[in-house]
């Protein structure tokens, strides 16, 4: 290690997210001006990372197909830069030189997204953040990106609130374009229960998280607490955690495996599975649960009531904009301030939710105990995402930025 690192390290890590996020945002090009646009559009962020912003990506140019409106999709990684991805990078850029670029990457990373691509494709191009963020404010390390973009896109009414104070100050438009999950054409293979190793007979409670989002704002402990309250060791209630990135995060499993320690019916599963693959390990669960503490939009959730399934969720943050008592469970909570290790939501004054423990473990006895409930909460689930999550709010705003132009 160079004594600069060294020294570097000295500094709290807020100071050094900020520290980065301000240099890149200052290397970058600043988004000037409002440039011509042609007819299609261009997804560019870590488009084969399984992240919720990658899956953002893959979701919103399945929904331009769909419309059959033409796209293209690539990959850009704001801090490992290849030579290749470069030069495949720029024969895109070149080829489309007014097509807008939708980048899939949140603000501290995102003037490093522009740096790995070649300067001269970006000047004259409009350049659209599509962002998505946890918490009622944001953390300063945002604040450097937003000279960056030309307009904000958000997966939320609850991001776009958060945004809107440093997206006024540098007249900013935010549009709030949900994930067009309703649009996509992705469906789950044919697989059964047997395929993924599950028990054939018992009910079974489905919990989803990606340990590089934070394992505290996921609060799969929470999920774990109130499955164990409602059903103990029962043989044929089973509770199926599917953990990704959990090969980088040894102390979060550690504290997840102890949790579980004492309980016979807990299935972990942290394979790297395909969308397709994820959907259909989805599709052969009973219930979806999700105990978080805060979300930007909430894709599990989503993916859930689309699949027809019975989903319960804290009633707070995005997941509240589209699952209410008509079409899932929704969970009382409290707010409390913050508290992550990892300092990335360790904002002053920010708050977020502390679901309450024994109203899931009610909800999960309810649908246990209630077959033709369960089914029904899962049908009027999945009408109302078909219903609210089709791709109108991407036609919106393409055509507000006069890449499409409006039916007459």
């Amino acid at each position: 290690m160079t004594p600069l690192h060294r020294l570097w390290r000295y500094f709290p890590p807020g100071w050094r997210r900020y520290g980065l996020s301000w240099i890149g945002g200052h290397l970058a090009p600043a988004a000037k001006n409002q440039p011509d646009v042609s007819s299609e559009v261009l997804i560019g962020g870590e488009i084969f990372r399984a992240s919720g912003l990658g899956e953002g990506a893959r979701i919103m140019q399945r929904a331009l197909r769909k419309e059959n409106i033409p796209s293209w999709m690539f990959e850009v990684q704001p801090y490992k830069f290849s030579r290749q991805r470069y030069n495949k990078n720029q024969r895109i850029l070149a080829d489309k030189p007014k097509a807008p670029l939708v980048l899939h990457v949140n603000a501290p990373q995102l003037p490093y997204a522009l740096l790995a691509l070649p300067r001269k494709y970006l000047f004259q191009r409009k350049i659209i953040g599509y962002w998505a963020w946890e918490l009622p404010v944001i953390s300063d390390d945002w604040k450097p990106g937003f000279r960056c973009v030309h307009e904000i896109w958000v997966p939320s009414i609850f991001t776009a609130q958060a945004l809107e104070p440093r997206a006024r100050k540098y007249k900013k438009i935010i549009r709030i374009v949900p994930h067009a999950l309703a649009a996509t054409s992705l469906k789950p293979v044919c697989q059964s229960r047997m395929t993924f190793g599950l028990p054939e007979n018992a009910l079974i409670v489905f919990v989803s998280f990606n340990l590089a989002s934070s394992f505290v704002r996921k609060n799969p402990l929470a999920a774990i607490q109130a499955f164990r309250k409602a059903f103990g060791n029962q043989k044929d209630r089973v509770l199926l955690l599917k953990i990704s990135h959990a090969e980088h995060y040894p102390e979060d499993m550690a504290a997840i495996q102890q949790a579980v320690s004492d309980l016979s019916n807990v299935i972990i599963k942290t394979e790297i599975l395909s969308a397709s693959e994820s959907l259909a390990l989805m599709a052969s669960v009973d219930i979806v649960l999700s105990l978080h503490r805060s979300e930007g939009f909430g894709l599990v959730p989503a993916e859930g009531m689309m699949l027809g399934k019975a989903v319960i969720s804290t009633n707070w943050s995005a997941t509240a904009e589209f699952l209410d008592d008509q079409c899932g469970m929704p969970i009382h909570y409290r707010l409390i301030p913050v508290e992550d290790p990892r300092m990335v939501y360790q904002i002053p004054n920010a708050l977020w939710a502390d679901p309450d423990i024994d109203h899931a473990a009610q909800a999960l006895i309810r649908l246990a105990n209630n077959p033709e409930y369960r089914i029904h909460l899962g049908q009027e689930a999945r009408k109302h995402i078909m219903n609210k999550l089709g791709t109108k709010p991407l036609k919106d705003a393409l055509i507000a930025n006069g890449v499409l132009k409006a039916a007459l």
